[in-house]
């Protein structure tokens, strides 16, 4: 499948040729024979909000601003009404304090902290269900000829994966439209990372469509959710608790994106049947990106 020359629509794309993203390493095939390839960096990056420790995450090192307001922002440590001071990143340390004017503390909340599914850190609290029962997910529609729009433009994008490998994607869009698309190490912090840029920039969320490379778990519903955007895609699977999550906050939740099939398992109301499937391409089975685990 082609690359996609065109990447306008985009308001941050991959940029594959970044300088600390990837490093050059050299080993054997499987005929003995020298090889060089491109592997993907990674680096601890610490996050403080005001003066406690909050986390180490392990990522590519890009976005650290967005990265850490959008963890913080996930676990409820940030709300869109707080007023952020500032937020300092110091390279040589490799951290990130994020400033409030609210006095901040979350030790108890720290002690909590459980281990996930999600690869590097992929942290959540013990009581990462706080805060679910009041949200309400807009019924913003989606449409199918959007779905498949998204998934061959998204496919074709220029990015560390088809690159590197060993990374996950996340992608923010509004309709048939790929606007951000952030990379990490952890599918977690592609996701905090585009909640970061959405609170930065000051973005609403409720005419818009997440994409990811990655499982359907449930801490991704719950951090989908918890940043307002009712429909959440990927090319990979599910899982039953992430199912049964979406299920009960009335997310949309669509997995096995590929070529002209999907399967929606939530929020089968949003969707508007527009566009044929017969008439769709299905892909080649070698074509394309791998649905990533």
């Amino acid at each position: 499948m082609a690359e996609l020359n065109d990447l306008s629509e985009y308001l941050i794309a991959p940029d594959p040729a970044a300088a600390r993203l990837t490093r050059r390493v050299m080993g054997t095939d499987h005929t003995g024979a020298p090889q060089e390839i491109n592997v993907v960096e990674e680096r601890p990056l610490t996050i403080y909000l005001n003066s406690q420790e909050i986390v180490t995450a392990m990522t590519i090192g890009d976005y650290p601003d967005y990265l850490a307001l959008g963890f913080l922002r996930n676990q409820g440590m940030l709300s869109e009404s707080d007023d952020i001071t500032r937020v300092d990143y110091d390279e040589e340390l490799e951290t990130v304090v994020v400033r409030t004017a609210r006095q901040t503390d979350y030790e108890d909340k720290m002690r909590r902290k459980t281990r996930t599914s999600g690869c590097a850190v992929g942290t959540v609290f013990g009581d990462m269900m706080e805060g679910l029962e009041g949200i309400v997910l807009p019924q913003s529609p989606v449409r199918t000829s959007w779905l498949y729009a998204l998934s061959s433009k998204i496919n074709r994008t220029p990015s560390l994966y088809l690159q590197a490998g060993a990374i996950h994607g996340t992608i923010l869009c509004c309709a048939d439209r790929p606007l951000v698309y952030m990379e990490d190490v952890g599918r977690h912090n592609a996701v905090d990372k585009i909640a970061g840029w959405m609170l930065s920039e000051g973005v609403s969320a409720e005419d818009k469509i997440l994409y990811t490379t990655g499982r359907l778990t449930s801490e991704m519903v719950i951090k989908t959710a918890m940043m307002g955007i009712p429909v959440l895609a990927s090319r990979s699977g599910f899982t039953a608790w992430g199912v049964e999550i979406a299920q009960q906050l009335g997310l949309t939740l669509i997995g096995r994106m590929k070529g002209r099939r999907f399967m929606c398992l939530s929020g089968e109301v949003r969707l508007i049947r527009d566009a044929d499937p017969a008439a769709i391409a299905d892909e080649p089975k070698r074509a394309g990106r791998k649905g990533s685990s």
